[in-house]
């Protein structure tokens, strides 16, 4: 299979941590961009988190190739700028001015390489808030998002890193905008992506209702329905989501589930009427699913164009038949040597995956080949990579 690449050529340099920043140069490296993932000499922090965080170094590291530098010392400080002069793209998410007290800010590497594209993932865009400390949770808190996601007075917030994902994303596509620019201008230019900001684009549908209808949006689980069956379903076993969202899905949704009688009411032929109706006809809708098994249910909305869903957990992906079927997993080695497989980035090209492959290194253990490629000569690689923690 001719796996695409897009990005072949490219050379990206990654000073981050966690989850933002790291989400960032995993896209690039998926679609081909040699990614250098700048270590401290003991390892990043973020390969041995606990519980929730145990899952971000695999999930957003893959493909990339990693240096340990001392980026307290003067060559190690040294060797970083190296690296900067010849990438095309620098991707960092510390805290604000972390970056430029070491003399790795855009406002010093951009006079070393004008053409550098500067991607700064971080909390908040410029304002009076971006010297604020900020996390996934933060912006989920303040954007709004948390709001919305649990019952009225209860904010919850979404079950996964969405906020730091959609924000590397966000900071991918200025990047490729830069990218282009570049091709036109020969010059590169800082790209900023931020949390807050994303969540409040993200919830900006909710502030658009506002302004359409008068009336605040209601927490989702309190919401009103724009539709009359848009909802989980219990079964005799198994819930199952299932959503009838046009008036011809109405009619088919009755006719498969032998509703002859819902249907021949005029009064709910139309959607507005069967959601001002909706606590007439969800009993009887719920009593109907609840008689029936799930994978009965399934059976008789596959392939008839009715939206629906088992409610999936995430361990059950790994033995998705769509999922395996398609190669959306790729195969991942974990530096302990583990074999697992992971999701790959959601994109085909041509109507193939980007899917390949990925061994996950120690900390530092593409240090010599990185430097030897990055033009360093031999006794500099010696010094540099002499004191690098090659474990995982």
């Amino acid at each position: 299979m001719n796996i695409p690449a897009p990005l072949s050529g490219l050379k990206v340099v990654e000073f981050t941590h966690m989850v933002m920043g790291p989400a960032a140069g995993a896209v690039l490296a998926s679609l081909g961009a040699q990614v250098i993932r700048v270590e401290p000499v003991e390892g990043d922090k973020t390969r041995t988190l606990l519980g929730s965080g145990a899952g971000y170094f695999p999930m957003y590291n893959r493909h990339k190739q990693s240096l340990a530098l001392d980026l307290k010392s003067e060559q190690g400080l040294a060797a970083a700028r190296r690296l900067a002069t010849s990438a095309d793209i620098l991707i960092e998410n510390f805290r604000p001015g972390a970056l430029d007290g070491l003399g790795l800010g855009y406002a010093a590497l951009r006079e070393l390489n004008p053409r550098l594209i500067y991607c700064s993932a971080k909390g908040f865009l410029p304002g009076p808030y971006e010297n604020r400390t900020a996390l996934d949770e933060v912006a989920q808190m303040m954007g709004g998002l948390a709001y919305m996601t649990g019952p009225p007075g209860r904010p919850l917030r979404a079950g996964t890193s969405v906020i730091d994902v959609a924000g590397g994303m966000f900071g991918v596509i200025g990047v490729l905008a830069a990218l282009e620019e570049r091709h036109r201008t020969g010059k590169g230019r800082l790209v900023q992506a931020s949390l807050f900001e994303t969540t409040v684009f993200l919830v900006g549908q909710h502030m658009a209702q506002l302004a359409v209808t008068g009336k605040p949006a209601s927490p989702m689980p309190a919401r009103v329905s724009a539709w009359a069956i848009y909802d989980v379903f219990e079964t005799r076993d198994h819930p199952v989501f299932i959503g009838v969202v046009t008036d011809a899905l109405w009619e088919k949704f009755c006719r498969i589930f032998a509703l002859d009688d819902l249907w021949a009411d005029a009064g709910l032929r139309r959607n507005n009427d069967r959601v001002l109706q909706r606590e007439r006809i969800l009993p009887r809708i719920r009593a109907l699913i609840a008689g029936l098994t799930r994978d009965e249910v399934i059976g008789r909305l596959e392939g008839t164009g009715l939206p629906f869903a088992p409610i999936g957990r995430p361990e059950d992906m790994f033995d998705d038949p769509h999922l395996l079927a398609s190669g959306a997993l790729e195969p991942v080695t974990l530096p302990d040597g583990t074999k697992t497989r992971l999701p790959t980035l959601p994109i085909a090209l041509d109507g193939a995956l980007v899917a390949r492959s990925a061994t996950l290194p120690g900390s530092g253990a593409d240090g010599e080949a990185v430097l030897r490629e990055w033009g360093f000569r031999a006794d500099e690689i010696a010094r540099l990579t002499g004191a690098a923690d090659r474990g995982p």
